[in-house]
C-alpha cells in the first residue's frame, strides 16, 4: 500500500457513580425508558446543575493512571448543538481547560513497546439514547428518545494521532480498558455502552508530514467492530485516492450487518459548537494534596503487574498478558497464588479450564462461581496425587457450575484416586486377559498398543486409577 494509515481515538467512558453528574437520578443500566430522569437532567427551565464530586475524583484517578498532568484550574463549558438526544440543545462538557492533559498509554505490538499520547481527558454529561425506526439511522422513518442515559457522567479520553494500524488500535483500547477497570472508575462494559469509541482515520502518502483528510466513525461498542471499521475505511479511502478523488471530512456511522460505513453528517469543527463557559457551574480549583492522596490510592496498573508476573513469578510473556488483561482475572490469579505456590500451573488452569468454560457459557468473569481458594485447593489435591488430571477437570467442571469446594465434590462422587497397587493389579490383569491382540501387538514391537491398554484400565477404574501406577504395572506384566 502506498499510503500510511493515521488513526486517533476518542474513547467515552461512563463513570461508575451511583448518581448522575449534575443531579440525583440513578445511573443504573436498563430500566423502562424515561424513568431515570428529573427536571435537571431533562434540562427544564429554572433548574440548576450541581457537580457530583465523585465524578471529579474518578476523572482525576483516570488521568493519574494514564500518566496525565492534572489541572490546577479547570472549568465546564457549554457545547451547543441541536440534536434530539439533548433536550436543552447543549451539552455540558469541557473545552479549553480540561481536567487532564498530556498523558500516554503504553502498548506492545510485535515485541516493540510504543507510547500512544493522550491529548486530554475531560468530563462531560452523556446524551440520551435514540431508538431509530428502521434498519439503519440513515434510512430510519423516525426515532424514539430515551433520556435515562442523559446526564450520566462521562470522561472522554482523546488520543494523539499516533496509531498506525488496526492491531495498534486494538492493543491501545485493550490496555486502556484494563487501566480503567483497574482504577475502578468504570466497569468498561462495551456491550452496555460503558465504553464507546470514536475512530478518526486518514491516509497520507508515505513520507508526507501533513495529515490527510479524516473520517470519524462514531459510537463503536466492540473491538470487533473497531477492527472491521478500520480495515473497511482503509480500503474505502484508498480507492478514492487512487481514483484521483478526495476524501471528504465527515462523520460516518457503522452498519454492522452490511459491514460498511455510511455518511452521517459533515464533520463539525470546534468553533461550530460555539463553546462558552457554563455560567451555572463555578470553576474548579484542584487541591494538590487531594491529587496526591488519590495517586497513592491507585492499585498496581496492568503494565506494572504484567512486568512483575514475568520478572518475579516467571510467567511467560503471553500468560502474563492474558492474566493482566482484566482486573477480575488478575485478582483471581492473585487469589489462587495466595494459597498455592506454582505460578505456571495457576495460569495454565485459568487460561485453559476457567476461560474455556467462561467463553463457552458466555458469562462475565464477575459472575463465575469458582472461588480462587477453591481452585488452589483443587491444584493442591492434584499435586498430592489424591486425584489425577482427568478427575481434576471433572471436579473443576462441577466447581464451575455449583461453586462447591473441591473436597466435598471429590467425597460426594467418590473420586479419590486409587494408588494402591494391589487394587489396580486386578484391573490390569483383567484388561490384559480381555485384550490378547493388543498384548500380542505390544510384544511384537507396536509400542502404541500400550496407550490403548492404559486407556482400558482407566476406563475400567472409572478414571480413578493412578496413571503412573497403571503404566508401571502394565509394563511389568507385558515384559514378563
Amino acid at each position: 500500500m502506498d499510503y500510511e494509515v493515521v488513526i486517533g481515538c476518542e474513547v467515552h467512558v461512563e463513570l461508575k457513580t451511583k448518581t448522575k453528574i449534575f443531579c440525583n437520578c440513578p445511573t443504573d443500566f436498563g430500566g423502562a425508558p424515561n424513568t431515570h430522569v428529573c427536571p435537571v437532567c431533562l434540562g427544564l427551565p429554572g433548574t440548576l446543575p450541581v457537580l457530583n464530586k465523585k465524578v471529579l475524583e474518578y476523572a482525576i484517578k483516570a488521568g493519574l493512571a494514564t500518566n496525565c498532568e492534572i489541572a490546577e484550574y479547570s472549568k465546564f463549558d457549554r457545547k451547543n448543538y441541536f440534536y434530539p438526544d439533548l433536550t436543552k440543545a447543549y451539552q455540558i462538557s469541557q473545552f479549553d481547560l480540561p481536567i487532564c492533559k498530556n498523558g500516554y498509554v503504553e502498548i506492545n505490538v510485535g515485541g516493540k513497546t510504543k507510547k500512544i499520547g493522550l491529548t486530554r481527558i475531560h468530563m462531560e454529561e452523556d446524551a440520551g439514547k435514540l431508538v431509530h425506526q428502521g434498519a439503519t439511522i440513515t434510512s430510519a422513518t423516525g426515532s424514539l428518545a430515551d433520556y435515562n442515559r442523559a446526564g450520566v457522567p462521562l470522561i472522554e479520553i482523546v488520543s494523539e494521532p499516533d496509531l498506525r494500524s488496526a492491531e495498534e488500535v486494538l492493543a491501545f483500547l485493550t490496555n486502556l480498558k484494563a487501566i480503567i477497570e483497574y482504577t475502578g472508575v468504570s466497569d468498561a462494559k462495551m456491550e452496555q455502552g460503558s465504553l464507546r469509541c470514536d475512530v478518526n482515520i486518514s491516509l497520507r502518502p508515505f513520507g508526507q508530514e501533513e495529515f490527510g483528510t479524516r473520517a470519524e466513525i462514531k459510537n463503536l461498542n466492540s473491538f470487533r467492530a473497531v477492527e472491521r471499521v478500520i480495515n473497511y475505511e482503509i480500503d474505502r479511502q484508498t480507492d478514492i485516492l487512487e481514483d484521483g478523488g478526495q476524501v471528504v471530512q465527515e462523520t460516518r456511522t457503522w452498519d454492522e450487518g452490511k459491514g460498511v460505513t455510511l455518511s452521517l453528517r459533515s464533520k463539525e469543527d470546534s468553533d461550530e459548537y460555539r463553546y462558552f463557559p457554563d455560567p451555572d457551574l463555578t470553576p474548579l480549583v484542584i487541591d494538590r494534596a487531594w491529587v496526591e492522596e488519590l495517586r497513592s490510592s491507585l492499585p498496581e496498573m496492568p503494565m506494572a503487574k504484567r512486568k512483575r508476573l514475568i520478572e518475579e513469578e516467571g510467567l511467560p510473556e503471553y500468560d502474563a498478558g492474558v492474566i493482566t488483561s482484566s482486573k477480575v482475572l488478575a485478582e483471581f490469579y492473585d487469589g489462587v497464588r495466595a494459597h498455592y505456590g506454582d505460578a505456571k500451573k495457576t495460569s495454565n488452569w485459568i487460561m485453559g479450564e476457567l476461560l474455556a468454560r467462561v467463553n463457552a457459557e458466555g458469562i462475565e468473569l464477575e459472575d463465575i462461581k469458582v472461588k480462587p481458594e477453591h481452585l488452589a485447593a483443587l491444584l493442591t489435591v492434584l499435586d498430592k496425587g489424591e486425584i489425577n488430571g482427568k478427575i481434576a477437570k471433572e471436579v473443576f467442571a462441577e466447581m464451575f457450575n455449583t461453586g462447591k469446594e473441591p473436597e466435598s465434590i471429590i467425597k460426594e462422587k467418590g473420586l479419590v484416586q486409587i494408588s494402591d497397587e494391589g487394587a489396580i493389579v486386578a484391573i490390569v490383569d483383567e484388561v490384559l486377559a480381555n485384550n490378547p491382540k493388543s498384548v500380542e501387538d505390544y510384544r511384537a514391537g507396536k509400542k502404541q498398543a500400550m496407550g490403548f491398554l492404559v486407556g482400558q484400565v482407566m476406563k475400567a477404574s472409572k478414571g480413578q486409577a493412578n496413571p503412573g501406577v497403571v503404566n508401571k504395572l502394565l509394563a511389568e506384566r507385558l515384559e514378563q
